[in-house]
């Protein structure tokens, strides 16, 4: 009876409230009879189903939820996160979630930066080139805009290294000068940061080290976060022939790919140079 006041032209609303069924109840039935019980794909969404394709093949880690993010901020096509789901799940490019046993112990607090040059993060991390070996990558980050601000790729990770890394933020960031700018350095308790030379060229600077202690994995989270990141967007996915080519696909990404496209998800989806250039704009507005 339903079907046929259907093909008369009364809407599905009005025939289900009619009879006292609901709507997904009608469309269930009409499943389990072979019928059409899903609405007619929009014919956007192949075009959609390629895009999206295209930046999970980029991007292998990203959930749906930054891939939305992409397509709105970089490709300007507004669609929702259901849909974007929708096309991701169907087509298997959903990004298995690893769920992890909650935490008992009680995490002590981390700083929290409130403007940019206020709190950077330093870290290191390593990757294997087969006709090299390991190779050592130290990463200074930002932790308000989460910019990375300096880094350094050797095939040594001294306490020298580090220092060259935090040298290349400074002279890009404090162009008149570091001294006197209250800025503090977070990192763990290796033996790079806590080093003699290290700690003497740091009171020297008047940067004030912070160390994460023992017993605080989120203590340097942030820049940790972003090394994570690093490798799933480019250490894992490539295998470099030479250390200059690791070194001029690390500079390429970090400058263009991550610092200035990024879509950042504590940054409502901004990358750090736009969210940085947001800051500066409404400290302007500020002082007008």
């Amino acid at each position: 009876m339903v079907e046929q006041l259907r093909q008369e032209g009364h809407s599905v609303s009005f025939l289900c409230e009619t009879f006292g069924i609901s709507r997904s109840g009608y469309y269930s039935r009409r499943k389990k009879k072979g019928g059409k019980a899903n609405k007619p794909a929009r014919k956007d969404d192949k075009a959609l189903l390629v895009l999206t394709r295209k930046i999970c093949e980029a991007h292998p880690f990203w959930g749906y939820r930054r891939v939305r993010a992409w397509l709105k901020h970089r490709e300007g096509i507004t669609v929702n996160c259901k849909k974007v789901y929708r096309i991701m799940r169907e087509n298997g490019l959903t990004v298995k979630r690893t769920i992890h046993k909650a935490k008992r112990t009680p995490q002590r607090s981390k700083p929290r930066a409130t403007r940019p040059r206020q709190f950077w993060g330093i870290d290191m991390t390593k990757f294997l080139i087969n006709t090299l070996g390991w190779v050592y990558l130290v990463l200074v980050l930002d932790w308000y805009t989460k910019k990375i601000v300096g880094w350094k790729v050797s095939l040594r990770s001294r306490s020298q290294e580090w220092r060259e890394a935090l040298e290349m933020g400074i002279s890009r960031e404090f162009p008149q000068g570091v001294r006197g700018a209250d800025l503090k350095l977070i990192s763990d308790n290796g033996s790079q940061p806590t080093s003699t030379s290290f700690m003497k060229d740091m009171k020297t600077l008047e940067i004030e080290q912070i160390f994460t202690s023992y017993d605080n994995p989120k203590g340097n989270s942030d820049t940790e976060r972003v090394i994570r990141t690093m490798k799933e967007e480019l250490l894992w996915l490539n295998e470099f022939s030479s250390l200059e080519e690791a070194r001029e696909k690390i500079e390429s990404w970090i400058g263009m790919d991550y610092n200035q496209l990024y879509v950042h998800s504590t940054l409502e989806y901004l990358s750090p140079m736009e969210f940085e250039e947001k800051y500066n704009q409404e400290i302007l507005k500020q002082a007008a």
